[in-house]
């Protein structure tokens, strides 16, 4: 398969935004020979000269400095929602491709703006979640396409947690506009209901929120109030353009569930799908007519994956191909949570106007093989 960057593996990243979540990337980029980290920016020069003290041949520079590099091939955009789009088109527009954290911009109209200016300067858009790429998400939808559900009817996925001021030292961008249980974690979730049942066509929504105000739990500004701008709880009906019904429950208001994240109903049997927000986890199976679960085998997915291994399975695409873990997809996951969040304030069901094909599913693949099979 050819590289779509049209580079000599391997990968060449560039990271902006040296975050928390950074560490699972350092990780796993440790482990996945295609991609080579070279650098790291952040606005505090600290963070990333520490992150560059901690992995071997890599420089701590400005965000400029990394955007004008010509050893960076790929940006990876670790930066929170609301500069996701502008690091986007800046690194666009120094001609590199970009891979983000989710969700792809803070607004579907800015995230089409990344899409349009990635098209036209031929540079490649990948976006979070690639937990859709791991053994969990894709044994279930191998169960899906090899019919040992039936026909699928209809699916519920639940996400409930007080909130994440309760240990995030700073969360304040979770309380405002951007933010929310549903563009949160609502991607995890939308993402994987595409992969599992094909792409929505509309969607119905309804919102609430229990206060106006959060307490941070840890850290240095423990104790401080932090306003709520944003709806904490939010229920969602998506109809995908296959005929099955999806209804999400979102919430940062909740305490807990025993539900399980995701099921799956079909006309001869329902699963139950691990947390899509993990790369594994079991599949259980529930046939018609038969008098227990029964846990899958794993079948299918990235053994052992973690974040990053869709950049990986970036690099490994095809030219001219559309990534497993790309823009369109999360274009399409946001429009499907703007639409439901639109609809809550309308009390209307919204018409996608957006799509985007089911990804190509992940053959079953060794961590030993990793090195080789994301790019074969």
């Amino acid at each position: 398969m050819g590289n779509p960057l049209g580079i000599e593996e391997p990968l060449r990243v560039g990271i902006i935004g040296c975050g928390a979540i950074i560490a699972q990337y350092l990780t796993n980029f440790r482990r996945l020979d295609s991609i080579n980290l070279v650098a790291v920016a952040d606005l505090d020069p600290a963070r990333a000269q520490a992150v560059a003290d901690s992995y071997d041949g890599v420089r701590a520079l400005t965000v400029d400095e990394l955007l004008a590099a010509e050893d960076v091939d790929l940006v990876l955009n670790l930066t929170i929602p609301a500069a996701h789009a502008d690091i986007a088109l800046k690194a666009i527009a120094a001609g590199k491709s970009v891979y983000g954290e989710k969700p792809l911009a803070a607004t579907t109209a800015e995230a089409q703006e990344v899409l349009d200016a990635a098209s036209a300067a031929g540079v490649v858009v990948g976006c979070a979640p690639d937990t859709v790429l791991g053994t969990g998400i894709q044994t279930a939808r191998k169960a899906i396409d090899d019919g040992l559900i039936g026909a699928p009817i209809s699916a519920t996925a639940t996400m409930a947690t007080p909130g994440h001021e309760r240990w995030h030292p700073n969360p304040d961008f979770y309380y405002q506009p951007g933010g929310g249980p549903l563009l949160d974690m609502g991607p995890y979730y939308v993402s994987a209901l595409v992969t599992l049942l094909g792409p929505v066509a509309s969607v119905m929504g309804a919102a609430s929120h229990t206060r106006s105000e959060r307490t941070i739990g840890s850290g240095p500004r423990e104790g401080q109030k932090v306003p709520v701008g944003i709806d904490s709880h939010v229920t969602g009906v998506l109809v995908h353009a296959s005929g099955a019904l999806s209804t999400l429950f979102m919430s940062f208001d909740a305490v807990k569930t025993k539900s399980p994240n995701i099921e799956i109903h079909g006309e001869t049997g329902s699963l139950i799908v691990p947390d899509p927000n993990h790369f594994d986890g079991d599949v259980q199976h529930f046939a018609l007519g038969a008098d227990n679960w029964e846990t899958l085998p794993v079948s299918a997915g990235y053994v052992d994956s973690g974040r990053g291994f869709g950049i990986a399975d970036l690099a490994a695409t095809p030219a001219g191909q559309e990534p497993r873990a790309g823009g369109r997809l999360a274009f399409h996951a946001l429009e499907v949570m703007e639409s439901v969040l639109e609809s809550a304030r309308s009390g209307q069901a919204v018409a996608i106007k957006s799509t985007a094909e089911r990804p190509a599913t992940v053959e079953l693949t060794e961590l030993a093989e990793h090195s080789t099979a994301v790019r074969a």
